[in-house]
């Protein structure tokens, strides 16, 4: 009993080491590792490659194909990118494998004190993120030495010996390993467990084999169960990753099916006839193998996923996300993103409200009044969703600390935005005051109300790319902008005071006029206020990899 609760109690340490190094990669690395994913990922075999590393530091192909999956369904990755990226992903998952079998333990305890005081007396975040790494790193090694330690114990159990030594049906070790990855969630977690009791003399290496490409399939269940309420396109990207692992499970099954002993003696050979090494040299020449083979028919699972996940994503009536909410794949690493993204939509929307509401008024059109109050409502709905959304992904701990930084910002840019489209509205309402009434305004009025606006259009599209882009380079521009604007503000109401006291103006079209110049200065506010979002950053970030 004792042994079977010392298995349990490591293969806790295990997971949870595992998991804490994982979450503290993503959260210390996460935002320029997503950059880099994003931009370097145009060619096929960069997008190997890129996978390949992503994988190998943040430690979790499941990690790294939800991330891929939010991708392509947010439209920021092409499914034949996708392909690219996951197979290098299936590649990077293997370097758990490979530290494991170098069995660390010895200074494992070295690696939980400095983990320990990095995170408990250290105060900068990014050192405290790069702690709990190295906690995690401690902790997993321990929780391994605590297992192989019990495992050791097992030897001399003659029934656990006889039990596992008449495991040779391929089939069902397949079957295990896929069946405890898909509990885990985790292959680097269940091909660990197999290395330890291969070094322990418990499973002989021609069942570990067969397990590991068991472990392979089961490691697709992460992605598939993400895309669940994905798009069309992510549930394809899933699908990427699920038909490439059975397909090359197929391939390498039948090899070792015809070669074992040649295929055994040559991971033997090149490992040194060390079990624990012979695991985890396998895991990564499998994976590699896959990938060299299936790689130039990256096309064709394109095509094939494409077939099992037939047609196109059904438009829902009324209003709905693009890059969030109900048909959002969640992925903490690419939530800020994605969010930035509906954001940035949303700023569009309203511009160009703003521009109809504009357009409404001079032109004395009726229709482009009522478009411009349907919008709102829309703005409305976004606003709403939006907020809530980033309320939601400001609770999760495994937020990226670059992205944890912004979102504040994001609450505030999303308020301006709303109240950019309030003033469109408002403009709107004087529009229909306008005709209904039957007001006219002076030729220098209206030039001056269109001179303005033009002068606000150019500042909103400047700040609304500066937050898209996060580049500062339109920074003095829009504060000159700015300042002109408020410049403005001061000289066309004194303007018009001029033209109201010489009798040029009724007193009911004049409100209206000064009402829209200062609307117009203060949408100049909320589009400065868009831009300088993305100073509220923190020096942190400056972590380089």
């Amino acid at each position: 009993m004792s042994i079977f609760l010392s298995l349990l109690g490591g293969l806790g340490l295990f997971l949870f080491g595992m998991k804490m190094m994982s979450e503290g990669l993503e959260k210390a690395a996460g935002a320029k590792l997503r950059n880099i994913l994003e931009v370097m990922t145009k060619n096929r075999l960069v997008g190997v490659l890129v996978g390949t590393v992503f994988t190998a530091i943040i430690q979790s192909s499941s990690a790294a194909t939800v991330m891929v999956v939010s991708f392509v369904n947010a439209g920021l990755m092409t499914l034949t990118q996708a392909a690219g990226v996951i197979m290098g992903a299936n590649i990077g998952t293997t370097v758990t494998s490979q530290l494991v079998s170098l069995d660390l333990s010895e200074i494992a305890p070295l690696f939980l004190f400095v983990g320990v005081i990095m995170v408990m007396f250290l105060k900068k975040p990014m050192v405290k993120k790069i702690g709990e790494v190295v906690l995690g790193f401690g902790i997993l090694f321990m929780g391994l030495s605590l297992m192989s330690g019990s495992m050791e114990s097992l030897k001399d159990s003659p029934a656990v010996v006889g039990t596992l030594s008449s495991l040779k049906n391929p089939l069902l070790a397949v079957v295990v390993g896929m069946l405890v990855t898909a509990v885990v969630q985790s292959s680097s977690v269940t091909v660990s467990i197999i290395l330890v009791m291969a070094t322990q003399g418990l499973l002989a290496l021609p069942i570990c084999f067969f397990t590991i490409l068991g472990c392979n399939i089961g490691a697709c269940v992460s992605a598939l169960l993400a895309s669940v309420s994905g798009k069309k396109d992510a549930k394809r990207a899933a699908m990427i990753h699920f038909s490439f692992n059975v397909i090359g499970t197929i391939l390498i099954a039948i090899i070792l099916a015809v070669g074992m002993d040649q295929v055994e003696s040559l991971i033997r050979a090149i490992s040194g006839n060390n079990p624990g090494r012979c695991v985890a040299n396998a895991h990564t020449i499998f994976k590699i193998f896959q990938v060299i083979i299936l790689f130039p028919f990256a096309g064709w699972l394109v095509k094939l996923v494409n077939f099992l996940v037939p047609g196109q994503d059904n438009d829902a009536e009324g209003f709905q996300l693009k890059y969030i909410g109900k048909t959002a794949v969640f992925s903490p690493t690419t939530a800020a993103v994605e969010t930035i993204r509906e954001i940035e939509g949303m700023g569009e929307l309203a511009i160009q409200n703003l521009q109809d509401s504009i357009d409404a008024f001079f032109q004395k059109d009726s229709q482009r009044v009522s478009k411009v109050y349907d919008v709102e409502k829309k703005l409305d709905f976004l606003c709403k969703e939006i907020t809530d959304y980033l309320v939601k992904i400001n609770q999760k701990e495994q937020l990226p600390l670059a992205d944890s930084v912004r979102i504040g910002g994001l609450f505030h840019v999303v308020n301006d935005i709303e109240r950019i489209g309030d003033h469109a509205e408002n403009f709107a309402d004087a529009a229909v005051s306008s005709m209904e009434d039957g007001l006219e305004f002076t030729k220098k009025g209206t030039r001056e109300l269109r001179d303005m606006y033009d002068k606000v259009r150019e500042i909103l599209a400047m700040s609304l790319e500066m937050f898209s882009t996060g580049k500062k380079e339109h920074l003095e521009q829009i504060l000159a902008l700015e300042n002109e604007i408020d410049e403005m503000e001061r000289s066309l109401q004194k303007s018009h005071v001029r033209r109201l006291a010489k009798g040029k103006c009724t007193a009911q079209a004049g409100v209206i006029y000064t009402d829209m110049v200062t609307g117009l200065e203060r949408v100049a506010d909320h589009a400065t206020n868009i831009a300088f979002s993305i100073l509220d950053e923190d020096p942190e970030e400056d972590f380089e990899l």
